[in-house]
């Protein structure tokens, strides 16, 4: 599944997932060339998923929990969002006792490998640079899949391909 025929570049929304890179990492979607993002447990977040990821969507690879934090990759939606199936699985490690085949209550989306940064882009140099200002990751916010902003997404791609200001 590629980016839905006709739909403009333009057309695209952003975001950026957090997976600890011991859990998942962007050198384990490299390897698998796409897979489910499964497991998420936040509301908010889900509602993106649910609701707003659409395929070809482009998507900023976080590792949090890592030595720097920060985003380390590229990936697009490669299917919407769907129930997310551990939820009824008691032995997933993100089961769910009140989710239901008429009521899911979690979602999740596919995505697929586009590539590598050619370095980290650790979250203290996002928090630096004022162009990234208002990008939900530079605030304290937790949340494991947020939208970005266009603007912001290019900028950090091109941040990658240049050395840290020291």
């Amino acid at each position: 599944m590629h980016v839905q025929p006709g739909r403009p570049m333009a057309d695209r929304n952003y975001w950026l997932m957090k997976s600890e890179p011991g859990a998942y990492s962007i050198d384990d979607l490299e390897r698998d060339g796409e897979t489910f993002w499964d497991g998420v447990r936040n509301y908010q977040a889900r509602n993106f998923m649910r609701d707003d990821m659409r395929v070809g969507d482009g998507v900023l690879f976080y590792h949090s929990n890592a030595d720097p934090p920060g985003v380390v990759g590229v990936a697009e939606v490669s299917r919407a969002g769907y129930p997310d199936h551990t939820a009824r699985d008691p032995d997933s490690g993100h089961y769910d006792e009140k989710a239901t085949d008429d009521d899911p209550r979690w979602f999740m989306v596919d995505l697929r490998f586009v590539r590598k940064l050619p370095r980290t882009v650790p979250l203290e140099e996002l928090k630096a640079d004022g162009a990234l200002e208002g990008m939900v990751v530079t605030t304290r916010s937790r949340l494991s899949v947020q939208p970005v902003e266009k603007a912001h997404f290019q900028h950090v791609l091109e941040m990658a391909e240049k050395e840290p200001a020291e």
